[in-house]
Formats: C-alpha cells, sequence, structure tokens
C-alpha cells in the first residue's frame, strides 16, 4: 500500500530539511524559494516497538518496518493559484498526496528571509489555504457549468448534483474548507467528488521552532498562538536543525543528545506516527522463523483486503485467518503457549483486522 504525506508550506519554513531528516537524505536546503522545484520522494520505515518486540520471540533471519512516503513539494507563495512563483505545477503535486503536513516557520533567523518580510504563521497558514481553495473553487465552478446544461432539461441526477455543487461552492466563497464543510444534501452520492479537492485531505500543522524554545517554548509567542488554535491530534511541533542533527548521529551517542533537549525519542518519530494516524492506517504483524513483517492496512479493512495487501492471490482465494493479539503474544511468549491458553482464533471472511493483530493466512488459489 503506497500513501503518500505530502509537506507543504511557504519558501523558507524548513519543509526540506525536516524532509532531509525524516529520509537522511540530502536535497537542497539553501535559503531562497523555489530551490525544491521537484517534488522529492522518501520513503520512512514506520517507528514500533511492537514490531521489535515481536523479533526478540522469533529471532526471524529477517525483518521489514511499516512504511510511508513524504513527498517534500517545493513552497506555494500567495497568488500561486493564478501562477505565482511555480504556482499551477506545485498545487498538481498536491493532488497527487493523500494527506498534508503544513511546516510554519515559529523560529527568527535574520540569515534566512520571510518571503512576507516577518513571522506571522497564522497569516502564513490563511496564505497556502487560501491559494488551496481557489483551486478548488475553481475545480468547482467548472463542473457546476458543465452540469447545468444536463440540468436544464429532465435529467434529476444532473439537478441534484447542480445544487450539491452550487451549495458546496457557497461554503467555500464563505471561506471554509472542503474538509470543514458542513451538512449538504446528497454528500454521499459525491464523495469521491470531494475527495478530489485539495483542501479536503486530512492535514496536520508542523511548526517549526528553534533550538531556545525546544527547551523552554513559553517565550514563544507565535508557537503558542498556534498550540491554541489547534488540538493536539493536528498538531506537532519540533526543531528541524535539531531533528536533522539527530538523524545524523550514532544511536549510542543519540540517547545522550535527546536527552540534552529534553527529549524522550525525536520528535520525526511523532510526525511519522501521526503521518500514520492522518492517512487512518493500522499495521498489522506476519511472523515466523524466516522473516516478521510489518504491514499497512486502511482502518476497517477485513480480512480478505488485509491477505490482499500481501498479495493479490491471497485475497482471491481467502479461506480463512489464524489471529492472536500483540499482547498475547508478550504475555504467552510464543505460538504454542498462545494456542495452548485458547488465544489462537480462526477468523473468517468478514473479520475486520484490528491495529496489532499477528496474522497467519490461509487461501487456495
Amino acid at each position: 500500500m503506497s500513501l503518500k504525506v505530502g509537506i507543504i508550506g511557504l519558501p523558507n519554513v524548513g519543509k526540506s530539511t525536516i524532509f532531509n531528516a525524516l529520509t537522511k537524505s540530502s536535497i537542497p536546503s539553501e535559503n531562497y524559494p523555489f530551490c525544491t522545484i521537484e517534488p522529492n520522494v522518501g520513503i520512512v520505515q514506520v517507528p514500533d516497538d511492537r514490531l521489535n518486540d515481536i523479533v526478540k520471540i522469533f529471532n526471524p533471519e529477517n525483518h521489514i518496518s511499516a512504511i510511508i512516503e513524504f513527498v517534500d513539494i517545493a513552497g506555494l507563495v500567495k497568488g500561486a493559484s493564478q501562477g505565482e512563483g511555480l504556482g499551477n505545477k506545485f498545487l498538481s503535486h498536491i493532488r497527487n498526496v493523500d494527506a498534508l503536513v503544513h511546516v510554519v516557520r515559529c523560529f527568527n533567523d535574520d540569515n534566512i528571509t520571510h518571503v512576507e518580510g516577518n513571522l506571522d504563521p497564522l497569516r502564513d497558514i490563511e496564505t497556502i489555504e487560501t491559494e488551496l481553495l481557489i483551486k478548488d473553487i475553481e475545480s468547482v465552478e467548472k463542473r457546476i457549468s458543465r452540469v447545468t446544461k444536463l440540468a436544464k432539461g429532465n435529467n434529476n441526477d444532473a439537478k441534484i448534483e447542480l445544487q450539491f455543487f452550487n451549495d458546496l461552492l457557497i461554503q467555500f466563497n464563505d471561506g471554509t474548507l472542503a474538509s470543514k464543510i458542513n451538512d449538504i444534501d446528497n454528500r454521499e452520492l459525491f464523495e469521491h467528488d470531494l475527495f478530489q479537492l485539495l483542501t479536503y485531505k486530512p492535514i496536520m500543522y508542523l511548526a517549526n521552532i528553534d533550538e531556545q524554545s525546544l527547551i523552554d517554548n513559553s517565550q514563544n509567542s507565535n508557537l503558542l498562538a498556534l498550540q491554541n488554535k489547534f488540538s493536539q491530534e493536528n498538531f506537532i511541533h519540533l526543531c528541524g536543525k535539531i531533528e536533522m542533527e539527530i538523524s545524523a548521529i550514532d544511536e549510542e551517542d543519540k540517547e545522550l543528545f535527546l536527552s540534552e533537549y529534553n527529549l524522550n525519542e525525536p520528535g520525526l518519530n511523532k510526525l511519522i506516527l501521526k503521518g500514520y494516524k492522518l492517512l487512518g492506517l493500522e499495521t498489522f504483524f506476519t511472523a515466523g522463523p524466516k522473516e516478521v513483517k510489518a504491514w499497512t492496512i486502511r482502518n476497517g479493512s477485513s480480512a480478505p483486503q488485509a491477505a490482499g495487501v500481501i498479495h493479490t492471490d491471497f485475497e482471491r482465494g481467502f479461506i480463512k485467518a489464524e489471529v492472536y493479539t500483540y499482547d498475547d503474544l508478550i504475555q504467552f511468549k510464543s505460538e504454542n503457549n498462545i494456542k495452548e491458553n485458547g488465544k489462537l482464533r480462526q477468523e473468517g471472511k468478514n473479520y475486520i483486522v484490528q491495529d496489532g493483530d499477528v496474522i497467519f493466512f490461509k487461501f487456495n488459489v
């Protein structure tokens, strides 16, 4: 399953630095707008202590983490929807991701210019979201123009479609993002169309702060303003510069380095996990002496759908799934003990896989 999280924001807010730290790659992150022109894609392992615990029990020849893709998208500027900066090219890159991390600058640095001349993260967020919304308005207006001709006759489906998009356009013109629209009649009929809109994508806000604020953020008024506006579910703060340093040091030195900044783990771990949740994903495991592997599925996936993530033949020929939980494995220490204690379940096609399930699929093709 290949799902992508796009990293967006104004130029010079630290997107590429954060992406570099995420992927330990070396794309340019110089101090000028449009340094990143083509979107850079990085495949990132999802940190999961459960995988490490399962590996300790099975001692397999190989183990593989779940992954998530991050895309570093070049900086948007005011007027992008009309082609300013690199405009429409960037907007098309945003269209091709499944969720967004909006990086907002909350640090002062005289050596790094701000395209608006001064720090104001709430204004910066509004600038970006306005550009996305303008593009969505353009898309909806084209849809309305197309369906208006069909609705003039006795085409009831076209009339319902026209009413829906007119209602949607009213909310857009009031400044409401597609993800926050109020109830509209017949919404379920056009859910697929909503998914195509830029402002319907799940979004997380990331405040990029300085080193001092990492130790004591009580004096960072820009960060406090964002913390007051957003919930913990879709907001995170970290210092991109420090995360870059953390990503480059040896594991044995990492714990000491983190302690200097009162960190239990790299901030990027939280970013990756929140990105995973933002996409509505969860993890199941397959485990044996040859390989332990974490697999990514969408919340609410059935057992056959989970099997299909491993191989399409598994889904097509699904017979049943032998399932136990990670918690049971930790308690009983082996599959044999799990069986002896009656914790191994036989599940059929209607079983909804739960996060942390360990599964062996039986199939016939």
